[in-house]
């Protein structure tokens, strides 16, 4: 983190700064990055823009977006966690609770989006979602496969 001449993280470098600076990039298709940690980053900031638009309708939505919130902001906590695994069966075991996380805010923001309370502008962000379910299932079948 770097530090502004007060002493204090500069906003660009907090965790919401970088989530913020991050929302201003929209994820395409030449602009997505190859480190899945930094894809799955930027996918728990757009989700938090999800979220916050989720929350401002009030009702289902509010609740929803907690559930949105939380699954799509784990998947990639346990994905780091899985880096720092002890053996690798913990490697597996973090990744595939990634996957289930994943998984689990793929349907949600189906769910969302299926029943507008989600518009056309989150449609990149459940493309992702599949694709990140994807490339965490496959991380979790190598993992498998190279165990025995």
């Amino acid at each position: 983190m770097k530090n502004d001449e007060r002493g204090g993280e500069t906003e660009r470098h907090t965790w919401t700064g970088r989530c913020l600076y991050m929302m201003q990039r929209k994820i395409t298709g030449i602009e997505k990055p190859w480190n899945i940690h930094e894809r799955l980053e930027l996918f728990a900031c757009d989700v938090v823009s999800a979220a916050q638009n989720l929350h401002s309708q009030g009702g289902i939505a509010r609740a929803l977006s907690f559930q949105v919130l939380s699954a799509g902001t784990s998947a990639g906590a346990n994905a780091a966690e899985g880096d720092g695994a002890s053996s690798h069966d913990d490697f597996i075991a973090k990744h595939r609770i990634a996957l289930k996380e994943a998984k689990e805010a793929r349907f949600r923001l189906r769910v969302c989006r299926r029943c507008n309370l989600l518009d056309a502008r989150f449609d990149p962000l459940v493309q992702e979602s599949d694709e990140l379910v994807k490339i965490l299932a496959k991380i979790v079948h190598n993992a498998l496969k190279n165990r025995r």
